[in-house]
């Protein structure tokens, strides 16, 4: 791959995007949503890359799975209404279905399409596969933490705009706003444990599993960068301040902590 690659995918990216645009307020703000979210991880797996001082053809491997690590996403919510995969469909395997039926990659090395592929296809599976390919593996852990630093921001964001009308609509997932939360993921993240979506019941419940996220970080900047964005305490100071939550908050920093001065990465 080379820079000239990695410009049209760029340019078939925004042109994929267009197409799905819609006059319908709700969904635009749903779909741009998506579009900028894209550019920031761009943004962050660069970083990442520039940390772990990957060479220029990776550098862009890396920038070219962000960049279409979500094309799923728009057709996902354009036939369903949703970003919620159980609800539709697994918009990872969607998005590897995208660019395969595209030909976009077709004109790329077959070691770097396969990994791009891939990448796409599991960027939001629970946990990373037994793979096989350990160069799929390691852009995996690239494009996981890059993707949950912005997805992170998303969140804050959401979470404290004061009026419900400036918010994207499919953020929460449909998760009902209430005041409980479930004693089980409490327990998972004090644990240091990642907890599954088909456990949560609330959006509390869906705030805590977002922190239970740093337990599948991979890299030492990727810690020192969560650190940096405050993300943790930003969400947590959004959840019902009980002595349990305390507890948990305190175990992610832990957690945080040693994995940011840590002498190895994964």
């Amino acid at each position: 791959m080379n820079s000239d690659d990695l410009c049209l995918f760029k340019q078939w990216f925004s042109d994929y995007c267009s197409s799905f645009h819609t006059s319908d307020d709700e969904d635009l703000q749903n779909l741009m949503l998506k579009e900028k979210h894209t550019a920031n991880v761009c943004e962050h797996i660069l970083n990442i890359a520039r940390d772990e001082s990957l060479d220029a053809g990776d550098a862009m491997i890396a920038e070219a799975i962000a960049l279409f690590h979500d094309v799923g996403r728009f057709p996902q919510y354009a036939e369903y209404k949703t970003f919620r995969d159980r609800d539709s469909i697994n918009h990872g395997e969607l998005g590897a279905e995208v660019l395969s039926g595209s030909g976009i990659l077709e004109n790329i090395p077959v070691r770097e399409r396969e990994i791009i592929t891939a990448s796409v296809k599991f960027h939001n599976a629970f946990r990373i596969p037994d793979l096989e390919n350990s160069d799929i593996i390691f852009f995996l852990k690239l494009v996981r933490d890059a993707d949950k630093l912005d997805i992170w921001r998303i969140f804050f964001e959401y979470y404290t705009q004061a009026s419900p009308a400036e918010r994207p609509s499919a953020v929460a997932l449909g998760f009902e706003d209430t005041p409980g939360y479930s004693k089980e993921v409490i327990d998972c993240i004090i644990n240091k444990q990642l907890v599954s979506l088909a456990t949560l019941e609330t959006l509390n419940d869906f705030k805590l599993i977002q922190l239970s996220w740093v337990y599948d970080l991979n890299f030492r900047s990727s810690f020192r960068r969560a650190t940096e964005g405050n993300y943790i305490d930003r969400i947590a100071a959004t959840l019902p301040q009980t002595d349990e939550i305390r507890q948990a908050v305190a175990s992610v920093h832990e957690y945080i902590q040693v994995k940011a001065q840590g002498d190895h990465d994964g």
